[in-house]
């Protein structure tokens, strides 16, 4: 079954087209990792599956419904959540109210932010902390934990191991993919790391020029397509 199903997306801005027919499709419980050099439109795509640009034609569709001209916080109450690229968080609050600016006024939000403390310990030992002064990796799992907290069925990452250490990128790694095995989500993850997108990933494409150059099934086993058609 597919979670998300995005076809023939030609999209951009202004008058500057991006996207030119691209369609990625993220398995039901697994990952699809979209790949490429940096403008190539990967963070273009996944802001248009959040809704955040419309795209000029083709379609966006969730769990089989259209979601193409959905609004942003519509999508977000279907099971939608994004994690932008930058480990953005509020740095005055610290890490519990980061959290809790979620997790308030939710059913079963604070049960939830509980849950996301426990996929990250590290943050349970600095909730007390401004989350300006954790370092990188730190804040990006704050950032997906904020995400986690609403309990979404399509999750999209937008570089997670961006500038991060390598023990941290692989807690987030297994964190994922206990999240996929464990609660059934699915996941649009955008990366550079090859390695650990291909780990991950059910399925991957590959974006050059806002077009896909090459997709298949992922796993270990196609990290050196990958790397080859990164190459190019």
């Amino acid at each position: 079954m597919t979670m998300l199903e995005m076809d023939s997306v030609h999209a951009g801005y202004d008058l500057t087209t991006v996207l030119h027919g691209v369609s990625v499709s993220v398995p039901k419980d697994g990952v699809t990792a979209v790949l490429g050099h940096n403008g190539a439109g990967k963070s273009t795509l996944l802001r248009v599956a959040m809704g955040l640009i419309r795209p000029r034609t083709g379609t966006v569709l969730l769990g089989g419904e259209d979601i193409t001209r959905l609004a942003p916080h519509r999508r977000v109450a279907r099971g939608m959540a994004y994690v932008p690229q930058g480990q953005q968080c509020f740095p005055h609050l610290t890490t519990a109210e980061n959290l809790r600016l979620v997790a308030d006024g939710r059913a079963g939000g604070k049960e939830a932010a509980a849950e996301a403390l426990d996929l990250f310990p590290v943050l349970r030992e600095l909730s007390g902390r401004r989350a300006g002064l954790l370092s990188g990796g730190q804040r990006q799992q704050l950032a997906i934990a904020r995400a986690l907290v609403t309990r979404p069925r399509l999750l999209l990452l937008d570089e997670p191991t961006e500038g991060i250490q390598p023990s941290v990128v692989a807690e987030i790694e297994r964190t994922i993919l206990a999240l996929t095995r464990r609660d059934g989500l699915s996941v649009l993850l955008v990366e550079q790391h090859v390695g650990f997108a291909m780990r991950a990933a059910r399925r991957y494409s590959v974006l050059e020029a806002g077009r896909v150059t090459s997709s298949g099934e992922g796993g270990a086993g196609a990290e050196q397509t990958v790397r080859a058609a990164l190459s190019v």
